[in-house]
C-alpha cells in the first residue's frame, strides 16, 4: 500500500499539472454546455459525452504511464490496424446519403452497445505517432531535408488525405490530417522551399480536382454557400443562417444556460456538435464565447510548451501534431459557426458531442502529457512485443 501511494505521488510530481487543470476545465464546461441541448435520442448527449469523457480520461491517464518513445516504436502495429480499420469502414461502415449526392462511409457499428466509432478519428492520433516516428527517424540519419525523404514524408501524409477525399470523402478531416502534416513538419526543420513547392502543387491540383469532379458537386455547394448565404435561406445556407442568429441573440451575457429559447427548441441542426460554441453564445453570451476560446487556446499554447520542452524531435513532433489538430479544428469550427468559413463538418475540440472524437482527444492528449512526463527516459514502463 505504501509503494502504491508513493507511486501516485511521484506520478503527480513528474505529471504537467497544468495540462491537467486546463483538460479538466474544458471538460466540464463541455458537460455543462451539452446538459441544457434537449436529446433528441434516447441517451442524452451529456450522458454520451460522459462516457467518452470518462474512457478518454483513464486512457490518457493509462498512456502517460508509458515513454512516448516505446509507445512509437509500435508505430507498425497501430498503423496496421488504422488501415484495416478504414478498409473496414469503407466496406462495411454505416453510410449517409442525401439527395444533394452526399454518399459517405465514415462510421462503423459497436457489437452489442449500439455505439457507433468514426474510425477517422482514431486514425489522426496514430498519425500523430507514426508521422512523429518517420520524422524523428530521418532528422536522427541528417535525411529530412534529402529529396526522396521529403517525397517519402509527404505521401506518408498524403495517404490519409487522399483516402479521406477520394475515398470516404471527409473532406473536413482530410483538412485536419494536412494541416497536422503542416505543423508536424515545419516543427521538425524541413525547409521552406518545400512547403512552397507543396503550395504550388496546391495551386494546380485544387483546380484541377474542382474541375474534373474529384470534388462532388454537394461539396463543392458546401464549400461556396457560406460566401451567399441569402440565396438559399432555407437550404444551404439555413444552418449558417440559424447559428448566426443564436450567437448574436446571446449578446454579453447569455439568455441562461437551459433557459435560452433557440437552443432549447432545437432551431439550429446538430447544435450539439457542429454548433456547439451557438449554444455557448446563446446560453452564456459574448463572456461564454471567451471562455471557450481561452480554455482552448491555453491549451494550445501549453502543448507548444510541452513541444519546445521536450528532449527529442519525436516528443515536439508528437506534441505539434495535437497541437495543429486542436488548433484547425478549433479555426474551421469557429470560422464555420461564424460564417467566415464553409461547413466541413469538423468538430469543436472537446466540447462538441461526439463519443469517438471526444474519447480519440483525449488519446491525444496523453501523448502529450507522456512527452511532458518522460522527458528524461531513465524510469518508465517499457513496452514490448
Amino acid at each position: 500500500m505504501r509503494k502504491f501511494g508513493e507511486r501516485i505521488l511521484d506520478y503527480f510530481k513528474r505529471a504537467d499539472k497544468v495540462l491537467w487543470v486546463i483538460i479538466t476545465a474544458i471538460s466540464v464546461y463541455a458537460l455543462i454546455l451539452l446538459r441544457t441541448v434537449p436529446s433528441t435520442g434516447s441517451r442524452s448527449y451529456f450522458t454520451t459525452q460522459l462516457l467518452a469523457i470518462l474512457i478518454g480520461y483513464a486512457a490518457a491517464f493509462l498512456l502517460t504511464g508509458f515513454d512516448y518513445r516505446d509507445l512509437s516504436s509500435l508505430w507498425w502495429l497501430a498503423a496496421g490496424v488504422s488501415v484495416a480499420l478504414l478498409i473496414y469502414t469503407h466496406f462495411r461502415g454505416i453510410g449517409i446519403q442525401s439527395s444533394g449526392g452526399m454518399d459517405t462511409r465514415a462510421w462503423i457499428q459497436i457489437p452489442g452497445l449500439g455505439l457507433t466509432f468514426q474510425t477517422s478519428e482514431l486514425v489522426k492520433i496514430v498519425f500523430m505517432v507514426t508521422f512523429a516516428k518517420h520524422i524523428s527517424t530521418l532528422k536522427e540519419k541528417d535525411l529530412l531535408n534529402r529529396p526522396l525523404h521529403v517525397i517519402l514524408l509527404g505521401l506518408h501524409a498524403l495517404f490519409p488525405v487522399g483516402w479521406m477525399v477520394l475515398v470516404q470523402k471527409d473532406m473536413g478531416s482530410a483538412v485536419v490530417f494536412f494541416f497536422m502534416f503542416l505543423a508536424m513538419s515545419f516543427a521538425a526543420g524541413v525547409q521552406l522551399r518545400w512547403f512552397a513547392a507543396v503550395a504550388a502543387m496546391l495551386a494546380v491540383v485544387l483546380p484541377a480536382a474542382w474541375e474534373f469532379g474529384v470534388i462532388q458537386d454537394y461539396q463543392k455547394t458546401r464549400l461556396t454557400s457560406f460566401l451567399h448565404l441569402e440565396d438559399d435561406p432555407t437550404g444551404t445556407g439555413w444552418q449558417q443562417i440559424q447559428g448566426r442568429i443564436s450567437i448574436g441573440s446571446g449578446q454579453l451575457f447569455g439568455r441562461g444556460l437551459g433557459t435560452a429559447p433557440r437552443v432549447q427548441k432545437g432551431v439550429v441542426s446538430v447544435q450539439e456538435s457542429d454548433y456547439i460554441f451557438s449554444v455557448a453564445a446563446e446560453s452564456l453570451g459574448f463572456v461564454g464565447c471567451c471562455l471557450v476560446i481561452a480554455l482552448l487556446l491555453a491549451l494550445m499554447l501549453r502543448t507548444l510548451y510541452v513541444a519546445r520542452n521536450a528532449t527529442d524531435t519525436l516528443g515536439t513532433a508528437i506534441c505539434m501534431g495535437f497541437f495543429g489538430m486542436v488548433a484547425i479544428q478549433t479555426i474551421t469550427n469557429l470560422g464555420m459557426c461564424l460564417n467566415l468559413l464553409p461547413v466541413m463538418g469538423v468538430t469543436l475540440p472537446f466540447f462538441s458531442a461526439g463519443g469517438s472524437s471526444s474519447a480519440c482527444l483525449y488519446l491525444g492528449f496523453g501523448l502529450v502529457e507522456s512527452v511532458a512526463m518522460h522527458r528524461i527516459s531513465a524510469d518508465h514502463v517499457r513496452v514490448r512485443l
